[in-house]
């Protein structure tokens, strides 16, 4: 798996998880939230962000979103977000296409 924030000006560097670990949402929070993405967003973008996600299980569990309206300057709720599409999730698709596209696979 593979974190990045992704915006009209900049990105952030990948955040990767390492294979095996369970992405609840204790570890959602406590580790790729607090201590990886979040810093990585304030490093590049300051306190003008708009924090936006998919409504994965760890990403819409309550103390999550608890945590991203006290943590982030604007946050957009699970009521508003986007559903699984090409056009409103590019990072998905993009880094799926790179992979893709850079690894040979054998059968």
């Amino acid at each position: 798996m593979v974190l990045v924030a992704v915006s009209k000006l900049c990105c952030t560097g990948l955040i990767f998880v390492e294979p095996g670990i369970k992405v609840n949402g204790v570890y959602y929070r406590d580790v790729l939230l607090q201590k990886e993405l979040l810093p990585a967003i304030r490093s590049v973008a300051g306190d003008l962000f708009i924090f936006r996600q998919d409504s994965a299980p760890a990403h819409r569990a309550r103390e999550t979103v608890l945590l991203l309206e006290r943590e982030t300057p604007r946050f957009s709720g699970p009521d508003l977000w986007p559903p699984n599409s090409p056009d409103l999730n590019p990072v998905d698709y993009k880094v799926r296409g790179v992979i893709y596209s850079t690894c040979s696979f054998q059968h």
